[in-house]
């Protein structure tokens, strides 16, 4: 089995790489990643070396740098986590999240469609349909998206499924609700939080803290993906949830009491442009259809997350030290 992973120096990408070259003794797996601010090579140092894996630094908008893998590795299986992802990064700078999101999922389409692979698995999110205040996202829900990084997601699925129609590529698009766990770069919610707490810092909650989301633990959106890449249909759409939702503000608690501090360690702080309010998924036809359970509660992986934070201290001070520096002073003012 030779899979191409994009983006897999990442959070959700490095998770998957591991979990692939533990489950399959006979995987072969390509990791392609431009190592933007996102990637993080530290993310697999304990499989540098491993005999069926192989790294190749490149942007998946390249079109000569995407058919030299193909080319050279023969992939029959594509899995596109590559994308620009952060909600906040994309309304100050939107021409990044077309470039990968949009034109990168093309380049890669053709590419497959070129060399005849046997699955396309899309990694998409439940952001595309926009926000709701009551009911569930089903996966004919239609696409509304409310920022750029949304709306190239969007962008990049309708051509996924356009390509099955048009060429019969065999292709599956996911929309999963927010991951969390370890190697989650600490510009996001759970990561900042945690980290911060750890320096001392407070944690800026934006709003009044009520936005809802759904939550899912990274190991358990593996296991979905890889019953996906087994059992799932060519053509077909399925929504990755656990049905964990929480409000932001609750979230925010629930790491306050694992690290024994209180609510004085809460900024509130403007809420952001087009911020949705609520996030909800159906997941029945991934458990129905192909028999996909989460293994782990909410508490549960945030319990494990927060250990794994308290536990590597010098990868997520790296980080912070370098590309989140900026990033952090532009959003909240500071970097201390």
């Amino acid at each position: 089995m030779r899979i191409l992973l994009t983006g897999g120096a990442g959070f959700m990408g490095s998770n998957m790489v591991r979990f692939l070259l533990n489950k399959y003794a006979d995987a072969e797996v390509v990791n392609l990643d431009k190592l933007t601010y996102a990637g993080n090579l530290d993310n697999l140092k304990d499989i540098v070396g491993h005999p069926h894996y192989s790294f190749v630094k490149g942007d998946i908008a390249d079109e000569t740098a995407v058919e030299n893998v193909f080319r050279q590795h023969r992939p029959e299986i594509i899995l596109n986590y590559a994308a620009e992802t952060h909600v906040d990064r994309s309304i100050h700078d939107p021409r990044a999240f077309i470039q990968t999101d949009v034109l990168g999922t093309f380049t890669l389409l053709e590419a497959s469609k070129r060399h005849g692979v046997k699955r396309f698995v899309q990694i998409s999110t439940d952001e595309v349909f926009g926000s709701m205040t009551e009911g569930l996202f089903s996966e004919t829900t239609p696409f509304d998206p409310s920022s750029p990084y949304s709306a190239s997601k969007a962008g990049a699925d309708h051509l996924v499924r356009a390509y099955w129609r048009t060429y019969q590529l065999p292709t599956i698009v996911t929309h999963s609700v927010n991951f969390f766990g370890p190697y989650e770069n600490p510009e996001k919610l759970i990561p900042l939080f945690v980290t911060n707490l750890l320096e001392g810092k407070k944690v800026p909650v934006y709003g009044d803290g009520q936005q809802v989301r759904e939550w899912i633990y990274v190991p358990d959106h593996c296991l979905a993906i890889d019953t996906i890449i087994s059992t799932g249909v060519p053509g077909e759409v399925y929504n990755i949830g656990t049905g964990d939702r929480l409000a932001n503000i609750e979230v925010t608690r629930k790491i306050l009491k694992l690290l024994s501090m209180g609510e004085d360690m809460i900024e509130y702080v403007k809420d952001r442009p087009g911020h949705d309010a609520r996030y909800a998924i159906d997941s029945s036809k991934l458990r129905t259809e192909l028999g996909w359970q989460p293994t782990r509660s909410f508490d549960q992986g945030l319990a494990s997350t927060v250990r794994w934070y308290r536990d590597n201290e010098w990868w997520w001070k790296k980080i912070k030290a370098g590309s989140f520096r900026e990033y952090y002073q532009r959003q909240y003012g500071t970097t201390e």
